[in-house]
């Protein structure tokens, strides 16, 4: 008896299953109507108001997921690139918390800089385990960040980078890091205002 039990509980559930599915596929769907025709009036007034929204002259498009940077004109891109964005590491140090990612949005190159000299942030000495400095001449390192760095924001740059190997990948504190040949054109043709999209 237990046999025949365990035998139908085996059989029945998969049958039973199967005979549900086989009465959806069976159930008849009814179409969706087609949506009206728009008209050509609207069709125009949307691509007008489409054109509007695109970027007008340069722009610099920035993808961190991919880590890939792209400078156009229109349609057209002048440059693309590897880059570097923020690994989204998070730091706590001294009851203090830094997350380190890339931020998203609508930027501006506010500036450029030869030669730039970092000034180290907290974080950059309690992450190397050192104590913060006394002197603020103590904070300043050079060669660090390339031959340019372009200011977008909120102490935010498009810089160089001494890792070439690590372009591609999610390991910056924040900034985006390009290879020396990709920043120096990316500032001969990228002039101050040039809009900068993050996603």
């Amino acid at each position: 008896m237990k046999r025949r039990l365990r035998l139908f509980l085996t059989i029945v559930p998969p049958l039973l299953v199967f005979s549900s599915f086989i009465a959806l596929l069976l159930t008849p769907v009814e179409p969706i109507p087609p949506l009206p025709p728009a008209s050509r009036k609207e069709i125009a007034r949307l691509e007008r108001k489409l054109g509007a929204l695109r970027p007008k002259g340069y722009y610099i498009l920035v993808d961190t997921a991919a880590n890939r940077l792209w400078l156009k004109r229109g349609d057209k891109a002048l440059l693309e690139a590897k880059c570097s964005t923020g690994s989204g590491r998070q730091l706590e140090c001294q009851g203090r918390s830094w997350t380190f990612e890339t931020p998203r949005g609508e930027f501006r190159i506010q500036g450029k800089i030869s030669n730039p000299i970092w000034r180290k942030p907290d974080w950059a000495f309690l992450e190397e385990g050192k104590s913060l400095p006394v002197n603020d001449n103590e904070r300043f390192e050079k060669n660090v960040l390339g031959e340019y760095a372009m200011a977008i924001g909120d102490g935010y740059f498009i810089h160089g980078t001494l890792y070439n190997r690590m372009l591609g990948r999610n390991v910056t504190h924040g900034c985006i890091r390009l290879g020396s040949p990709d920043l120096i054109r990316l500032t001969q043709l990228a002039p101050v205002g040039t809009k900068v999209y993050i996603f």
